[in-house]
This record gives structure tokens, C-alpha cells and sequence, in this order.
């Protein structure tokens, strides 16, 4: 069964944010970049076809973009005076919670990019050695199981970051001092808006099952999308990464009737563009890792005082 944002019951927030002007400019980086990936957010739900590397790639960006504003509002003055009085007001465990929970989460995410990187590598290394050899169904196969066992624990860390979405929603603000509840209010906004980033980023990985299932395809199903791939034309329909599913299934169509040299060519294309993309996307998630500790330590900081 195809992951979808529906299927595991997350909502989409695509409402604005506005802050009062006494709290710019700060603020009111933080509230810009926070819109501009609220309305990538109602996109990335809307679209009709699964989200590409580039839209991925933009949402990764305006993240690492705004948690570096949300470390300057942190380390502001206004801030740090309102800390230094009503420190104690913050949910502490929760804070700490939710930054350790966003870690492991981007931690994830780059394993499974890794991983995803290492059995490409191993196809585009069994397509130089044996090119349109039926030994390559193999290598196919392989590759298909891996996408099958990945797929299963991407539903895990997705229901787990909508469970984090549940508890930050619930949790209670203080009131105590104004600057300070306007400050963990952003806070709470960013962190919705990452598990909305990696959410998307795992649906990315994730594409429908009903493409990388090689069987159990109806025979319509099977003739278009393999039309589809021979034309180069099936950018509309998946992304980087079903576009290599549909390669694959087209490669083995072609080998079972001795035809093989056009779809170890097109295979082979398509392999080439998932790894480019995959390298992009590593030296993102890198950055945006180092983000998040950067933004943990902050916090380990304002509570040991």
C-alpha cells in the first residue's frame, strides 16, 4: 500500500504566521522563511505527482535557513534577558524531548539515503559487469527487496514523527512573560515545519508500492509505464527514485524477450541521475544535522543555567 499523508492521518498547516513588529527583525526572518515553507508545505500535499529531488531540495534549504534565524532570536538580547528571569517556565523535558527526537529522526533519514546511495552503486556496477545478461535479474530482485524492507520501516519513523506532531500540538505554552511565549511558539512552528520537511522527504524514498512490485501488475498498468520509460516521458508520473523502479521493471520486461540494449541504456541513465540526486541530497541532510545539534546544544545551554 502507497504511503500518503492521508493514509497516516498528519494535517497540513498551511496557515500564515504574524508576529508582532516590536520583535523584529529577529522575528520577522523567522516568520518569512516559516510562511515560504508553509506554502512549499500546501505544494508538496497538493501536488499530483510525487515530490522531485529539487522540491526536496528547497525544502531541505528553507530549513536549514530557518533554524539558523531561530539560533540568532535565541541568542538575541531581548531573549536572553527574558531567559535569565523565566528560564524556569519552560517545558524543559518537552524542549529537550522534541530536539533529541528530531535528531534521531534526521539520523534516519540519512541512513536510509546511504543505504539507498550503496545498492545503487551495486546496480550501476552489475550493469557495467553483465549489461543485459539475465544474471541481472538478480541484481534487480535485490534491489526491489531492499526498496520493500525500507518502505516498511519509513512507515515507522513516519507514524512516530506524527506522533510527535500530536505531542507537540498538546503541549501547554507559558504565559509568564510575552517575549519568551512568542519565542516557544516559534519554536513549536519550526519544529512542525521539519516534520513536515522530513515527512515529505520519506514519502520521497517511499514511492508507491504498486510501481516496485514487479508482479501483480495489470497487463495495461505494465504496457504504459513501460511505454513510458522507453519515451522518457515519465517525469510527470514518478520521481528520481520511481523513475529508476520503472527502468528496472522495464529492463526485465526486456530481457525476457532478448531486447535488452535499450533498457540497460535507459537503466543506466536513470541510475546515473538517482546518484547525483542522492549526493546532493547527503551534503543537505549533513547540514541540516549539524543545524540540529547546533540548535540542541543551545538548549542544554539555557537549561544549565
Amino acid at each position: 500500500m502507497a504511503v500518503s499523508y492521508a493514509s497516516l492521518g498528519f494535517q497540513c498547516h498551511g496557515r500564515s504566521i504574524s508576529l508582532p513588529s516590536r520583535l523584529q527583525p529577529n522575528c520577522s526572518k523567522i516568520e518569512t522563511e516559516l510562511n515560504r515553507l508553509k506554502t512549499w508545505e500546501v505544494s508538496s500535499v497538493s501536488a499530483t505527482a510525487p515530490l522531485n529531488m529539487e522540491s526536496i531540495q528547497n525544502g531541505l534549504v528553507g530549513l536549514a535557513e530557518l533554524y539558523n534565524s531561530l539560533e540568532e532570536l535565541v541568542h538575541s538580547p531581548a531573549t536572553q534577558q527574558a531567559l535569565l528571569h523565566y528560564h524556569h517556565d519552560i517545558p524543559v523535558e518537552d524542549a529537550l524531548e522534541v530536539s533529541i527526537t528530531l535528531l534521531d529522526s534526521c539520523g534516519a533519514i540519512r541512513d536510509f539515503i546511504s543505504m539507498m546511495k550503496e545498492q545503487v552503486h551495486d546496480l550501476q556496477s552489475a550493469l557495467r559487469r553483465k549489461g543485459g545478461d539475465s544474471s541481472i535479474d538478480n541484481n534487480i530482485s535485490a534491489y526491489f527487496s531492499f526498496r520493500k524492507k525500507v518502505k516498511k520501516e519509513i512507515c515507522k519513523n513516519i507514524r512516530s514523527l506524527k506522533q510527535m506532531e500530536n505531542n507537540v500540538g498538546a503541549s501547554l505554552l507559558s504565559d509568564a512573560n510575552h517575549h519568551l511565549a512568542l519565542v516557544t511558539r516559534l519554536q513549536r512552528e519550526v519544529t512542525s515545519i521539519t516534520i513536515s520537511v522530513f515527512r515529505s522527504l520519506l514519502l520521497f524514498v517511499s514511492v508507491p508500492s504498486s510501481i516496485t512490485n514487479p508482479n501483480g501488475w495489470s497487463l495495461i498498468s505494465k504496457l504504459m509505464l513501460t511505454r513510458s520509460v522507453a519515451s522518457g516521458k515519465d517525469h510527470g508520473i514518478v520521481n528520481e527514485v520511481g523513475s529508476v523502479d520503472l527502468a528496472l521493471k522495464s529492463l526485465h520486461d526486456h530481457i525476457k524477450h532478448n531486447d535488452a540494449r535499450v533498457g540497460v541504456e535507459m537503466a543506466s541513465q536513470r541510475l546515473k541521475a538517482l546518484d547525483s540526486s542522492i549526493e546532493r541530497l547527503e551534503a543537505r541532510l549533513d547540514g541540516l544535522f549539524r543545524q540540529l545539534i547546533k540548535s540542541r546544544v543551545s538548549l542544554l545551554n539555557i537549561f544549565a543555567q
